[in-house]
């Protein structure tokens, strides 16, 4: 008896299982018909043939695909709305040997994030942007985009978009004229032959990037039947009838013929001073020989969270300074809403001996939670054995200790017993790193670090000793 082998291959530059969706492993999010899917295959396969698996990182956009990471078996950062590009900039610049992608919808690259988009592009920064276009914010509702046609209905254009509210923005037309763009084109996904055509874009593009050219990009046209209101059948032709006319596909830009027009990307002017440091050993310094660490001993992610003006993101840098001058490699990702004071803040910290993949912290090790909203929102998310500090000031309800080692200090008290209530973040610090010790016998940053630290972020003298001071209030408390 023969076996025929599977018509279908997921590539493996997908994970084998979507964590995702709780019910269904195997499927994405997206809504029947939407491009995203189509597109992510391509590109998955394209990953595969060209064996850049291990060197790729995607950057993930705000909008219907910003859950890519949860498909792509690749390196993955999630980039705030719009800044894809930058983010992907910095990778690159940081990561030359990588191919960087930077995967964005219309609302997200054409709109909000059109200078990061225009200025990577101008400057030839040599990434990969897979541009999608379906002409309406999918996402939130179906409101009009920078690339709505004119007379298309949306949610905010309820009677078509009229040209007073501007016309749909090219995209490949606009950078076709900027010095530092190698490769633009416009493919659609509506039907197999627009298929074959944007498969072999998307591998011409990262072919481009892996020989270094420059900035390539292509746009590509995609259904929203959910956005739309009409089935993937009537998405496609309505691709093929309105946006082509408006969107003309085709090659905008070639990439250079020859090898000598490969662009020489140059070496940054401090390269010097910044290699020894990214090569610097991570065993701590002789003179310290307690706090040495093997490879692969230390990783901690710390969430800080409270109201904005309590000092949580600060708290945050000042931990990250510290880690940086104990040798560790340390990242700091701030999360805040729309109003600084008052609103909900919180930030993400790691320190570790090993370089940081992602900057996200979703089991912190360590949770300093100053005030009720923060320790609900974040205490199930600590790691069985983690540690919790909070300000007992403002916390009525203790978290649940049965999987976490926990210990309430009244900081925003001794903060305004001490003359600045401004300084409850270092109380709690304090008891953090006292509490810490305990627990683990070594302490992850040293006191001498945290002092140094905050003597660069706090420039009067008086209040560095007023910061210190509370630091020492903690560490007692952490003790007791």
């Amino acid at each position: 008896m023969s076996t025929l082998a599977p018509l279908h291959q997921k590539p493996s530059s997908f994970y084998e299982r979507f964590s995702r969706k709780a019910s269904n492993k195997e499927a994405t999010h997206y809504c029947p018909g939407c491009g995203h899917g189509a597109l992510h295959k391509l590109i998955a396969e394209a990953i595969d043939d060209l064996g850049i698996q291990d060197q790729t990182i995607l950057v993930s956009p705000v909008g219907c695909s910003v859950f890519a990471y949860h498909y792509f078996d690749v390196g993955n950062v999630q980039a705030a709305h719009g800044r894809a590009c930058a983010v992907a900039t910095g990778i690159k610049r940081s990561q030359p040997g990588s191919v960087v992608i930077s995967y964005q919808g219309d609302g997200d690259l054409a709109s909000i994030g059109i200078a990061e988009t225009l200025h990577a592009a101008n400057r030839g920064e040599n990434i990969t942007v897979f541009f999608v276009n379906n002409a309406i914010y999918g996402m939130t509702g179906g409101q009009m985009a920078p690339t709505t046609l004119i007379g298309q209905k949306t949610v905010t254009s309820p009677l078509g978009r009229n040209p007073t509210e501007g016309h749909p923005l090219r995209i490949c037309e606009l950078l076709s004229s900027l010095a530092g763009v190698s490769y633009l084109e416009r493919v659609a996904l509506a039907g197999p032959r627009h298929h074959m055509k944007a498969r072999q874009a998307v591998r011409k593009a990262l072919r481009c990037q892996m020989d270094g050219r420059g900035f390539s990009l292509v746009e590509v046209l995609s259904a929203c039947p959910t956005g739309w209101k009409k089935t993937p059948a009537e998405a496609w032709h309505w691709i093929e009838e309105q946006m082509l006319p408006v969107f003309p596909l085709g090659v905008f830009k070639e990439p250079p013929k020859t090898e000598a027009a490969c662009r020489a990307w140059p070496v940054p002017a401090n390269a010097e001073r910044v290699v020894p440091l990214l090569d610097l050993p991570l065993e701590r310094t002789d003179d310290h020989p307690q706090n040495r660490l093997a490879l692969n001993e230390c990783y901690s992610g710390i969430k800080i969270a409270g109201f904005g003006g309590q000092g949580v993101l600060s708290l945050g840098v000042i931990l990250a300074i510290a880690g940086m001058k104990e040798g560790y490699y340390t990242s700091w990702l701030p999360s805040y809403g729309p109003e600084m004071r008052g609103g909900t803040a919180h930030c993400h910290v790691i320190l570790s001996d090993q370089e940081i993949g992602a900057p996200v912290v979703d089991a912190p090790d360590i949770l300093i939670a100053m005030n009720g909203p923060s320790l609900t929102a974040f205490q199930p998310h600590v790691r069985s054995g983690g540690l919790i500090v909070y300000d007992s000031s403002r916390v009525t309800r203790p978290p649940d200790s049965s999987q976490t080692n926990s210990i309430g200090v009244p900081a925003s008290q001794i903060a305004q017993e001490l003359g600045n209530s401004k300084v409850a973040n270092l109380v709690a610090l304090g008891a953090m790193l006292s509490r810490q010790k305990l627990m683990e016998h070594q302490p992850l940053l040293r006191r001498e670090a945290i002092w140094q630290a905050i003597d660069e972020m706090v420039a009067q003298d008086p209040l560095r000793q007023l910061n210190r001071k509370a630091l020492e209030c903690g560490e007692r408390l952490g003790l007791s």
